[in-house]
Parts: structure tokens; C-alpha cells; sequence
């Protein structure tokens, strides 16, 4: 019988794992939510069906973070502008979305964040040189870089209005009209107003009246063939009011974003799908990797590809496209059941000698030139009805360049793809929320602690104390000491409740930040990157504070001052501690040094969490070496006997 409780804990827990883990695959897999979907569209049946013509379709491209600096990498201007006058020219898009962080508004240093009108004459040079302007729909939008240290869209220093192509500010619907219908691209400007320096504008927010803007640009989107939205952020980092971001833009295809910079190398490619069927691809920046996309819509069919810039031949296959980016909701799937050939993009800057299509290994052969970039190849779409099967196609072109693309389809309604739980994870799962409850949690966690050993007795010591014992003990003995206490419940308040400090969030305006936010200017932005700032002082701070100062009391209550027990405790134990503790003080000093560089002079004298609290840390420091009270000799008599026995 005394084994029953630990299989009934194991199968517990057992049981809790499964729940999460199932949890977790059902928000986040696609797997299964295509079939779910699936529904019958009346032009699903409609001709023309994707044939041999170069007709129903256009493409056009995307690229994102493009961050041009005056302090950094002139390789970085030199390539945007090969990109615009040279790539551009060659794939001929019908418009380009160029989806934030224009420039890049950081100091010499990385640390501090401005709107240097310089980098903003450099973008708009590049636009003048490649005269693109005039040879495409340049529709570029705001990123977070682009609104560091702007009070309101009016002030001087907004040079978005004076140098961008298209120099409107907040979401817009823009309407693609072609011979076969109008193509829907809505943006989503989730860039803070006022927007304060780095790094509390990371996170998007959109307000109520922003959202009821959207929703309404959304109704308007339903008269058209297909719609597009695009934006900065990924939705995961935008704060958004009822009914979320994500439910009004159900009925788009796609949503296209950039500003996560493929994680730094940890995730090249960012894609996933909402509940509702929306696909979110996020775009790796030009800044470091000079990525861009190229999105087409044949037969209201969507597909894109991601490249590299000089990356040719560029190839994209748009019949039959993909399984995994299908969205049944919205798209006439049917239409590839009745094609009657295969259907490929190709572009390269030299003419192409020869495109190879290959279906699950086997050869078909050579797709023919349509008319400018679509190449063709017959096909007959009911010998692949059932299953998955892999479409490959290798294009050679005249200068000796190869490159080959593949990809899943597949004809059925059942299908069992899925992206990445990873890029599911970033992509689908809301940040701020999660750093919000993780947050309150662990402030109430250290909170709670303290006061029920305030409030309980003091514990009874028999025989030498294990090291469990010891940390209780010591806990025990902090909570006591008003002194110590409180101080490590202000400190643990003022970090849920703030003000973290006061001064200038943005040139000339006043404001403060907390956890739950940024006051400024006479706005409140609602926190998001604050929580996981707040996250970390906790849990690389506070609390190893805490337990520094619990580690000095036992030390105290063995009977040992600051030099004595360096000589009567092991290096091994001792050093180790006071060096982590050190670093630790060292990293919050940093953190006053980075202040300083963000926010000014005063922001950082005015910081409870950051200079004060290094001020603080250190009299706490040399007091829990050298107070002496009743309660302490108490202790420390207690102790030694226990000991002893």
C-alpha cells in the first residue's frame, strides 16, 4: 500500500503532461485544421481553370527591415539599391510592400534610439536613383525603428511623411484593381503614438478605435477576389483590444510581417497559420540576411517564395501550390483538380535554357515558355487525385546557374501537414500575455512566501539541520528582521507597481514607466515588453537577492562576521556566491549605464529600480554583516546547540 500514492502522483502528473502537451499541438498544429475548413467556394468551378495563358495571375514582392544606418554597413544602401533598380526590373512586380523599419534610428553606440534625418535622405535617394517610384506601387509602411522618439505624427522629426513613397501613417486598404477582379492589401499599423525610445516600443498596440478602423476595412475587403493584410509586427507582439487582431483579419489569405529578424539566425524561416485558416509568414530582414519575397495570385490561388537576394534563377511554382500554405477557407482549391497544365514563375536576370518538372521522382518533362516569366507543362491532374505528392522543378539558365524548387501537394480534402511547432510558437501564441501572468505569478509567489513565514511560528530545530532545514530556517530568520523584510517587500512592490523611473521617454516629454506600462505625453501604451523586463529583474535580481541575504543570515547566525566566515567556510561554497552576487550587481549597474544612454540624466536619478536600488543593495549588504539584536544571539545560541546534539 505505501507504493500506491507514488504511482497515483506519477500517473498524475502523467496525465497533466499529456493534457498540456495535447494542449499545446491543438492550438498550435495545422495538422487536420486545413479538412476542417475546407469549404465549397462556387468559383471553385469557375473558368477559366489554371491552363497554359498568362492570364488571372499577377505577383508582386515583399521586403522588410531594411534598417539603413548612417553609423553601419554601406553594403547594406549599395545591395537595397542593386535590389530596386536591378532584381526589380527583372521581376517586374505590380506593386511592392516594403513592410517597416526603413531606417534604423539607433546611436553610434546600439544602446540610445533618434530619428537621424540622414538615413532617412539615403532611403529616399535609393527610391530617386532606381526611379522605382515611377516603375511600380511602393507602398511603405512604419516599423517600430521608424517611430523611436516621435511625440506625435506631426512633429519635425516624424521624416516618414517628408521620405517615404507612400507617407501615410496608420492602417489603410489599398485596392490592386486588374481585368479580373480587385485584390484587397490591408495594413496594419500597430506603431505606437507617441512613440517612445528603445526599447519599449518592440510591442505593437492597437487600440479600440483602431480596431473598429480595421474591421471595417476588413467588411470592405469582402467584395473583392482575394485579400492580403500586412504590417510590421507579427501578431503575436501586437497588444490588440477585442475581438484580437487575429479574428478581424480572418477573411485574408495571409498576413505578411517582418521585424523578428529570423530570431538571429535560430529560425530562417517564421510560418505558421491562425485558427481561422489566415497564414502568417513573417519575412527575414534585409538588414543582415537581404532576404525578399516574391507572392503571386494565379487563378486567386496564393503562393510565394522566400529568396536571398542574386539568388536566380528565382523560381516559384503557383499550380499546383502547396499543401502546407493552403487556406481552404478562402481559397478555390478545386480549380487545381481541373488545370490543365503545371504552372511555374520563373525569373533570372540571363535567358532561360530549361525547366525540368518532376512529379514524386518522375520525370514529365520540360515546361515550355507562356509569355514573359510563366513557364507550362500539360498535365493531367486526375492521375494524382489521392495522396501527397512532391512537385520538383530545376531551371538552368544561360549562365550556367541552377537552382531547384520542391514542394508538397496534394489534391484531396484530408490532408496531414503542419508547420513548425516552433515557428508556431512564436508566431501564434500572445507574448504579452504570457509575460504578464508570468509576472503576477512570481511576484505573488515571493510575496506569499515572505509573509507566511512572517506570520508562522519559528521553527523548532532537533539535531543537526539538513540543508532544507537551514534555507527555511534562514528564511524564517529574514522574515523576521523587519529591516530586511520590508525592505525585500518594497523592493518586490515596487517592481509589480513601480514607477522603474522617471525623465524623458521621449525628447521634451516627461513620462514614467511601470510594469503594467509607459506614461507619456499624457498617453498611456500598455505593457508588454515592460512584463518581461519585469520578469528578468525578478528572477536575475530580486529574488537571488533575497536569497544572498538569507545566505549571510545563516552565516550570521552560525556566529560568523563578514571576515570570519571567509576563513571558517569553504571557498568552494563562499566564493562562488559572493562572485554570482557581484556579477549580478554589476549587471544592475549596467543597466543604470544603459539607462543613461536611453533616457538621459535625469531618467537615471530618478530610478528606483535602477540606481537607487543599487544604492539600497549595497546598505543591505554591509547591514546584514554588522547588525546585532536579541533576536539574532537567539539565534545564534539555538543554532550551535542544534549542532552540538
Amino acid at each position: 500500500m505505501c507504493f500506491i500514492p507514488g504511482k497515483m502522483l506519477k500517473l498524475v502528473a502523467g496525465l497533466l503532461v499529456g493534457l498540456v502537451l495535447a494542449l499545446i499541438l491543438g492550438t498550435y498544429s495545422s495538422t487536420g485544421r486545413r479538412a476542417q475548413l475546407r469549404v465549397s467556394h462556387g468559383r471553385d468551378l469557375t473558368r477559366p481553370w489554371p491552363g497554359k495563358e498568362l492570364s488571372h495571375i499577377f505577383w508582386a514582392v515583399q521586403v522588410t527591415d531594411i534598417h539603413i544606418s548612417k553609423f553601419l554597413e554601406n553594403e547594406r544602401v549599395s545591395e537595397f539599391e542593386s535590389f530596386c533598380t536591378e532584381s526589380l526590373a527583372i521581376i517586374q512586380p505590380a506593386l511592392v510592400l516594403v513592410t517597416g523599419d526603413l531606417t534604423d534610428g539607433k546611436t553610434k553606440d546600439k544602446l540610445g534610439s533618434d530619428q537621424f534625418e540622414e538615413e532617412w535622405q539615403i532611403y529616399r535617394s535609393v527610391l530617386k536613383k532606381s526611379q522605382i517610384l515611377k516603375k511600380t506601387k511602393w507602398i511603405d509602411i512604419r516599423g517600430n525603428h521608424d517611430s523611436f522618439n516621435i511625440a506625435h505624427l506631426g512633429s519635425t522629426n516624424n521624416y516618414y511623411r517628408k521620405y517615404s513613397g507612400w507617407q501615410k501613417e496608420g492602417s489603410f486598404h489599398y485596392i490592386h484593381q486588374t481585368p479580373f477582379g480587385n485584390y484587397s492589401f490591408i495594413c496594419v499599423d500597430a506603431t505606437l503614438t507617441p512613440g517612445p525610445k528603445r526599447p519599449y516600443n518592440f510591442f505593437g498596440i492597437i487600440k479600440k478605435d483602431q480596431m473598429q478602423k480595421l474591421s471595417t476595412l476588413a467588411a470592405e475587403s469582402l467584395h473583392s477576389n482575394q485579400s492580403v493584410w500586412f504590417g510590421h509586427y507579427p501578431t503575436s507582439t501586437i497588444v490588440s483590444s477585442s475581438p484580437g487582431i487575429r479574428e478581424v483579419m480572418s477573411s485574408a489569405v495571409a498576413y505578411m510581417c517582418g521585424h523578428l529578424h529570423t530570431l538571429g539566425g535560430l529560425a530562417p524561416v517564421l510560418h505558421s497559420q491562425h485558427q481561422q485558416g489566415t497564414l502568417e509568414l513573417e519575412l527575414g530582414d534585409w538588414m543582415k540576411n537581404r532576404r525578399y519575397r516574391i507572392f503571386v495570385f494565379d487563378h486567386d490561388l496564393f503562393s510565394f517564395i522566400d529568396l536571398r537576394h542574386d539568388e536566380w534563377p528565382a523560381i516559384l511554382i503557383t499550380n499546383p501550390k502547396s499543401v502546407l500554405y493552403t487556406n481552404p477557407a478562402v481559397e478555390p482549391l478545386k480549380r487545381i483538380q481541373h488545370s490543365t497544365h503545371i504552372r511555374v514563375l520563373v525569373f533570372s536576370p540571363d535567358p532561360i535554357i530549361s525547366v525540368k518538372v518532376f512529379i514524386d521522382g518522375i520525370e514529365l518533362g520540360d515546361a515550355e515558355n507562356s509569355s514573359g516569366p510563366l513557364y507550362v507543362l500539360e498535365w493531367s491532374a486526375e492521375a494524382y487525385i489521392t495522396g501527397l505528392h512532391e512537385i520538383k522543378v530545376q531551371v538552368k539558365d544561360a549562365a550556367e546557374r541552377k537552382q531547384t524548387r520542391s514542394h508538397l501537394f496534394s489534391l484531396e480534402d484530408d490532408v496531414s501537414v503542419s508547420f513548425s511547432l516552433f515557428s508556431s510558437l512564436i508566431l501564434l501564441t500572445d507574448h504579452y500575455i504570457v509575460a504578464q501572468v508570468l509576472f503576477i505569478v512570481i511576484v505573488l509567489g515571493q510575496l506569499l512566501v515572505l509573509l507566511v513565514f512572517r506570520i508562522r511560528k519559528k521553527p523548532k530545530l532537533r539535531g543537526p539541520p539538513g540543508n532544507f532545514a537551514l534555507a527555511s530556517f534562514s528564511l524564517h530568520v529574514l522574515s523576521k528582521n523587519s529591516v530586511f523584510f520590508y525592505a525585500i517587500v518594497l523592493l518586490t512592490l515596487f517592481t509589480a507597481i513601480g514607477p522603474w523611473f522617471i525623465g524623458e521617454i521621449i525628447d521634451g516629454h516627461m513620462g514614467a514607466c511601470f510594469a503594467f506600462g509607459v506614461i507619456v505625453g499624457g498617453h498611456f501604451l500598455d505593457g508588454s515588453l515592460t512584463y518581461v523586463v519585469g520578469i528578468t529583474q525578478m528572477a536575475f535580481f530580486n529574488i537571488p537577492l533575497t536569497a544572498y541575504l538569507c545566505w549571510c543570515l545563516l552565516c550570521r547566525c552560525k556566529g560568523h562576521g563578514f571576515f570570519s566566515h571567509l576563513r571558517h567556510t569553504k571557498k568552494i561554497v563562499c566564493v562562488p556566491i559572493h562572485f554570482f552576487m557581484f556579477l549580478l550587481l554589476i549587471w544592475q549597474i549596467y543597466s543604470c549605464f544603459f539607462l543613461l544612454l536611453t533616457y538621459g540624466t535625469l531618467a537615471t536619478f530618478l530610478s528606483p529600480m535602477k540606481l537607487w536600488l543599487v544604492v539600497a543593495t549595497l546598505v543591505l549588504g554591509r547591514r546584514v554583516w554588522v547588525f546585532n539584536s536579541p533576536e539574532l544571539r537567539s539565534y545564534v545560541t539555538e543554532l550551535k546547540n542544534c549542532q552540538s546534539t
